[in-house]
C-alpha cells in the first residue's frame, strides 16, 4: 500500500497520566528517549503493528490529541501538494534528528494529519 499511516503519536497536557494510563490499559512497551529538537520523547512499542510515541503538547491552549504520520517519499514535495490542495501548514519541515523529516498539514476540512519521511542511509 502506498503512502501507509506509520506512526502515531500523543502530544499530551499531562505526559505522566498519560503514560500511566496507557501502561494499564495496553500492553505496550514504553521507553524514553530524547529527540532532538524536541526533548524528552516516549516511544510507544506496540509488537506489530504501528507504533508511536508521546510528547509533551507543543502546542499551547490545545488540547491533549492523537496525531497520526504518513509515510512520503519527498517531504517537501508532499507538503508543498498538500498546501496547492488547500491545506494549511502547521508545521513545515522539520528535522527530526538523525531519524528524518516531519511537517503537519492541516486538510481543507480541518483535520491535522502528520507527514513522515525516513531519513535514507
Amino acid at each position: 500500500m502506498a503512502n501507509p499511516f506509520v506512526h502515531v503519536e500523543l502530544q499530551s497536557n499531562d505526559l505522566p497520566k498519560a503514560r500511566a494510563f496507557y501502561a494499564k490499559l495496553f500492553d505496550w512497551k514504553l521507553e524514553d528517549t530524547e529527540v532532538p529538537g524536541f526533548g524528552g520523547y516516549t516511544m510507544i512499542q506496540v509488537g506489530t503493528g504501528t507504533g508511536g510515541g508521546m510528547m509533551k503538547n507543543q502546542a499551547k491552549g490545545m488540547p491533549s490529541h492523537w496525531l497520526p504520520y504518513v509515510d512520503v517519499a519527498d517531504i517537501v514535495a508532499s507538503t508543498k501538494k498538500a498546501k496547492e490542495l488547500g491545506a494549511e501548514i502547521a508545521l513545515d519541515v522539520t528535522p527530526v534528528g538523525e531519524m528524518g523529516r516531519m511537517s503537519v498539514i492541516v486538510d481543507p476540512s480541518g483535520a491535522t494529519l502528520g507527514l513522515w519521511q525516513t531519513k535514507k542511509p
